[in-house]
Order: structure tokens, then C-alpha cells, then sequence
């Protein structure tokens, strides 16, 4: 079995059982192979965990290269209008998408194994100010959308696709001045 379907089986024990399940007993049950298997490619619960918090990021950090690309050259204010658009997307993608950020808020209450969300979160938000407009509206954006992705982790029914439409627009927005 491939490492990242092993992944998507912790990530669907951990969406769907909470934290507490996630042993590697339920993963490899989830994955359909033996422990055996599994620790062959995580010898830990907390290498599974750090693989699933890595992958995360990099996706996250993927997701916003991709948007910054699709902008072109000279947009202002490039890296937060990318990071509100992939977070959104993020936001509204399927049940999959709220599985992978279920390992991060998880992760986040092991002082170690929050050590990669912690550095990612000072690349995220620690930006040099002089790549925006206006560095403190820009932060203010970006935190906005950090506690709005915390709010939906709790309760992903909050908002409809309107609301959720709106909210962006105007986020988007205050980088216009």
C-alpha cells in the first residue's frame, strides 16, 4: 500500500473518530493492511501525525504558489489575495479537504508535533511589509481568514456559499483600499 493512502485512512479516522482513535490499529483497519505494513512505512503514531501535517502544508503552500502564478506579474498585494484564494478554496472543497486539516488542528495540541504548523504559521503570517500595499491591512486579511478557517473547523456548516462568497469579496476587498 502506497504511504499516501496510509495517510488518507489516518486522516479519515482522525476526521471521523476525533483524535483519541487514532491509533495505529485504526489506521491500519481503516487502510485495510496489517499493522505490520503500516509501521513499515510509519514507525510511530507521531511519524504518521508528522507526515500528515507535512503534507498538509505543502499542499497549502502549493495551493498559494498556484494561485500567485495564475495572477500574473504585478498584482499587488500578490501573496495575501493567494492566500485568501486557496484558503477559501479550502474552505469550500469536499469532505476530503476537511479531513487534511483535521491532522493540523490535531497536531497543534502536541507542543511537538506543532513544531512544522508553528514554523509554517511564521512563514505564512511573518511576511517581509514590504511586499504589500498596506502591510497591516494585509495581515489583518490574512489573520481574518485564519480565524475563519478555525470557526469552520468546528462547525463546516456555519456559512452557506453565499455567505462564504460575500465574506472573501470583502476580504478581498480591503486590499483595494
Amino acid at each position: 500500500m502506497k504511504r499516501e493512502a496510509l495517510l488518507d485512512a489516518a486522516e479519515t479516522v482522525l476526521f471521523e473518530q476525533g483524535t483519541r482513535a487514532l491509533t495505529l490499529t485504526a489506521v491500519a483497519e481503516q487502510a485495510g493492511v496489517s499493522k505490520g505494513g503500516l509501521l513499515y512505512h510509519f514507525p510511530t503514531k507521531e511519524a504518521l501525525v508528522r507526515a500528515m501535517v507535512a503534507r498538509t502544508i505543502d499542499e497549502f503552500d502549493d495551493l498559494v504558489a498556484s494561485y500567485i502564478d495564475s495572477y500574473g506579474d504585478g498584482t499587488p498585494d500578490a501573496y495575501t489575495r493567494a492566500y485568501v484564494d486557496a484558503t477559501f478554496e479550502l474552505l469550500t472543497g469536499d469532505a476530503r479537504t476537511h479531513r487534511r486539516w483535521s491532522a493540523i488542528t490535531a497536531a497543534a495540541a502536541d507542543p511537538e508535533q506543532a513544531a512544522p504548523l508553528n514554523e509554517a504559521m511564521r512563514r505564512w503570517h511573518g511576511r517581509d511589509p514590504a511586499e504589500d500595499t498596506d502591510p497591516c491591512t494585509a495581515m489583518t486579511v490574512r489573520l481574518a481568514v485564519e480565524g475563519l478557517w478555525e470557526v469552520m473547523s468546528h462547525d463546516p456548516g456555519l456559512f452557506d456559499e453565499e455567505q462564504l462568497a460575500a465574506l472573501r469579496r470583502r476580504l478581498l476587498g480591503l486590499l483595494d483600499g
